[in-house]
């Protein structure tokens, strides 16, 4: 696996348009009448690659920081519905890269969802039988190693430094946007890489509330203050002062759908036209909803939409 420590200072993404910006901040009014605070919603469900979401905008950095090693391969591992693997894909495409997805779960019988993009892509899946975390990375490394320094391996979300560096540019994008900060942020927490790049770019009086949706080996409320840190260092930035605030829901296992998520998905869809996913953007609105109605959040709100809607078309979630 490829240690991914760039020289400073790092030199911005663009030898290909991997990731579309700024994406839009809209109001939803409709939805903060609903759940009781003012609601912003950042699209980056518009990122504009392969159907959107967040990941574009920490491959458009890590596709570079590939090419910039002289590696001609994508590997990275994620759940069967991964929309990072998605994204890695449609990322190789664009660079004229190969790619190498480490799946959870068996290969099913009929595939569906992201499934059906990962292989339209062009990516080589392999299947590990398991849906453990540590069975994922360790066949992840086997195929990276197999590969030798032609593959750069990214972890499960791209949560290194250089992805995160992504969304400190993104909080500097969002702060452009409004004519204050925000009070509050609120997005799905998969590896961090997200929640730990805006820490990194936003001023502390912004709180960013994380709904954990994975149960990461390492506690996220561990591994997000380091990266932010590592993030900022690579940036150039002060240390961040932001306190790292998680909450839980995950559910019984990752990828389940919960009841609150269903309700939030449907909530969402119902009051704003907005698409949300099952596994990750359901859930942090589920977080988001119940911070709102229980008063842990209040004044302006943004809900940072991380995408991933094509895992609706996926047959284990066909029944909303």
């Amino acid at each position: 696996m490829n240690e991914h420590e760039p020289t400073l200072p790092y030199r911005a993404p663009g030898h290909a348009p991997i990731a579309f910006g700024p994406t839009p901040l809209h109001e939803a009014e409709r939805l903060s009448e609903a759940v009781g605070v003012r609601v912003l919603v950042k699209r980056d469900d518009q990122t504009g690659l392969a159907l959107g979401g967040n990941k574009a905008r920490k491959l458009a950095w890590l596709v570079e920081d590939a090419i910039r090693r002289g590696c001609d391969t994508l590997v990275t591992a994620g759940g069967a519905q991964s929309n990072f693997a998605r994204m890695t894909a449609a990322a190789a495409a664009v660079a004229g890269l190969h790619c190498e997805l480490v799946l959870g779960g068996r290969e099913p019988a009929r595939w569906s969802g992201n499934l059906v993009l990962d292989r339209l892509l062009g990516a080589r899946v392999h299947f590990v039988g398991s849906e453990n975390w540590l069975d994922l990375l360790q066949r992840m490394n086997d195929v990276a190693e197999g590969l030798g320094s032609r593959a750069y391996a990214m972890p499960i979300g791209g949560a290194t430094p250089v992805g995160a560096l992504a969304y400190l540019h993104a909080a500097d994008e969002l702060l452009a946007q409004m004519s204050g900060p925000p009070d509050w942020i609120v997005l799905a927490d998969g590896t961090g890489g997200t929640h730990a790049g805006l820490l990194a770019g936003l001023p502390a009086s912004v709180r960013v509330l994380g709904v954990d949706v994975s149960r990461p080996p390492l506690p996220l409320a561990q591994t997000i203050p380091a990266l932010a840190a590592e993030t900022a260092t690579l940036a150039g930035r002060p240390a961040p002062a932001g306190e790292v605030l998680v909450v839980d829901h995950c559910g019984p296992r990752y990828a389940c759908v919960t009841e609150e998520a269903r309700e939030a998905v449907r909530l969402a869809a119902r009051t704003e036209g907005l698409l949300l996913d099952p596994v990750y953007t359901g859930k942090a609105m589920a977080g988001l909803v119940a911070a709102a109605r229980e008063g842990r959040i209040r004044g302006t709100v943004v809900f940072w939409h991380t995408g991933g809607a094509p895992a609706l078309f996926a047959d284990e979630y066909a029944d909303f």
